[in-house]
């Protein structure tokens, strides 16, 4: 007999059915909120909710608030910056990853701005509204700090801000316009970006 033959070498499973399964499971779920969803929430309550963070309004409106009392003041920078960041960087992602929107999103009620928007990863909205809500919960401290009447003020502007930080984001996925991996990733680097204007954008 002669020596044994090693053993061939096992090659390494392949990531690329895992990544398939999770895409599938993704837009299972998210179609599957869509659809339960349809015919409880208001529609007109969702797209409220969108056009609340969608930049051309939300923008313009966070720039009248340099003319807000000066405890606001040194909030501005970092949200003004931000914003311009979150913007840019959220572009440049849909651009790179180039996914397609759900296939039950209902496209003759969108206003597409640029042809980034036609991209669904990641979500916009979801970055946005957490960049704000995160960016507040950061500043909060410092406010209150030089404001201590105004602490029950903070507080409460605090808690709406959130509530329709979630609300917007969950609303991405229950009208349709995004996967729920969309929202997460995009609520994700919204948190990341607040904490990067917060350290880095104040003057």
């Amino acid at each position: 007999m002669g020596p044994p033959q090693p053993a061939p070498p096992v090659a390494p499973k392949s990531s690329v059915p895992l990544i398939g399964h999770l895409i599938s499971l993704d837009t299972t779920l998210s179609r599957q909120l869509h659809s339960l969803t349809q015919p409880v929430l208001p529609s007109f309550l969702l797209l409220l909710l969108e056009l609340s963070a969608d930049f051309r309004l939300f923008f313009p409106i966070s720039l009248s608030l340099l003319l807000s009392p000066s405890l606001l003041r040194p909030f501005l920078p970092p949200l003004l910056l931000g914003l311009l960041l979150d913007l840019a960087l959220i572009g440049l992602v849909k651009l790179l990853f180039r996914r397609p929107r759900p296939p039950h999103n209902h496209t003759h009620s969108m206003n597409v701005a640029v042809s980034a928007d036609h991209f669904s990863f990641p979500s916009g909205h979801a970055s946005r509204v957490c960049f704000v809500a995160s960016l507040a919960h950061l500043s909060a401290a410092a406010i209150r700090q030089g404001h201590h009447e105004a602490s029950k003020t903070v507080n409460f502007v605090l808690l709406v801000v959130w509530v329709w930080a979630a609300l917007t984001s969950v609303s991405r996925v229950l009208l349709g316009r995004h996967f729920v991996s969309d929202v997460f990733v995009g609520a994700c680097l919204g948190v990341l970006e607040a904490v990067f204007a917060f350290r880095f954008l104040k003057f």
